[in-house]
């Protein structure tokens, strides 16, 4: 079922209804195919894995900003992300709510520890691992594209430690990750092969793959000259790489996982990766969900800083 011209969606207990009328702009028409049989995985993933130790910056509330009994902000970012890039709004959070916030590299990103297995079951044990080894309780978890999937999982795995849910532009579904993705993975790996001295040599070869300058920007965010004097990346390419799969799927079935706490969705809407005919399934998995639109591509947390801050607060303000 295709469904059109919305701006907004509250979920119902019995799955989703409701919606605040408004338009979609027309450049979001065009959407990826994917067929109902292919919406969600048959069930979670039960490969055996251990959690690694997740690197983290803890966002602190300036003094006298404090608010008691606030749970805390987690904040997960996405493929080839770290969690600089949510340091802004991080704080931003930490001043505006009075909670602590922690901005953290999922495993295989930044300064987190690499390993072999990269799906969203892995993932998801990692940040209920933190959660647990800290003594944080339910927490406030927000995610953006790899990051909503995972936080998604943890609500799904482990809705105890999940007080609200905040899924940034990425739905509960199995869908073709864009082109761009193996892409960069080319890119990266024909930096690492080249063994170039210099980052701005990194940047005038991926300038080959990307034009963008701000992508590039955002990949080589990655890049570190290693001991041998050579451009190589804290992330293992080769993993990424042969996981891309597994961070386009959606390991969980809705007849076998669901969440019941309030859940705020926020799609791009210049991006694809949350097509309408995903609304149904969201509200299966997320009974009590909220979809908003922003004027953003996919990276809308940082093209549209002020409007994602405003929808989150506001969410978590009604929560109070």
């Amino acid at each position: 079922m295709m469904l059109r011209g919305l701006t907004a969606y509250r979920g119902a207990a019995a799955g989703w209804a409701g919606w605040a009328a408004g338009t979609r702009p027309a450049e979001t028409a065009i959407r990826p195919a994917w067929g109902a049989a292919r919406a969600f995985s048959a069930s979670a993933a039960t490969r055996k894995t251990e959690p690694v130790e997740l690197v983290f910056q803890k966002l602190e509330v300036p003094k006298g900003t404090e608010r008691s009994g606030q749970p805390p902000i987690l904040i997960l970012h996405g493929l080839f992300g770290s969690k600089q890039n949510n340091r802004t709004v991080g704080k931003i959070f930490a001043r505006d709510l009075g909670r602590d916030v922690y901005v953290m590299d999922l495993r295989n990103h930044g300064h987190s520890p690499h390993a072999p297995q990269h799906d969203y079951p892995a993932l998801a044990l990692d940040v209920e691992h933190f959660i647990d080894t800290h003594g944080l309780g339910p927490s406030v978890v927000i995610g953006h594209s790899m990051g909503a999937k995972t936080a998604m999982a943890v609500a799904l795995r482990r809705p105890e430690l999940v007080s609200q849910l905040v899924s940034v532009d990425n739905a509960p579904i199995d869908a073709a990750l864009s082109s761009d993705f193996p892409k960069y993975v080319r890119a990266l790996k024909s930096i690492e092969r080249a063994g170039v001295p210099r980052i701005k040599d990194a940047y005038a070869m991926l300038a080959k793959f990307e034009p963008d300058i701000n992508i590039q920007h955002f990949l080589l965010t990655n890049a570190e000259i290693k001991p041998s004097g050579k451009v190589g990346f804290r992330v293992p390419v080769d993993t990424i790489g042969k996981s891309l799969d597994h961070v386009a799927d959606f390991p969980f079935h809705p007849d076998e996982a669901r969440y019941e706490g309030p859940t705020l969705f926020i799609r791009g809407t210049r991006s694809h990766y949350v097509p309408d005919e995903a609304i149904p399934v969201i509200g299966r998995f997320f009974p009590r969900f909220v979809l908003k639109d922003v004027e953003a591509g996919h990276w809308l947390i940082s093209e549209n800083p002020g409007r994602f801050v405003e929808l989150v607060e506001d969410f978590l303000g009604d929560q109070d």
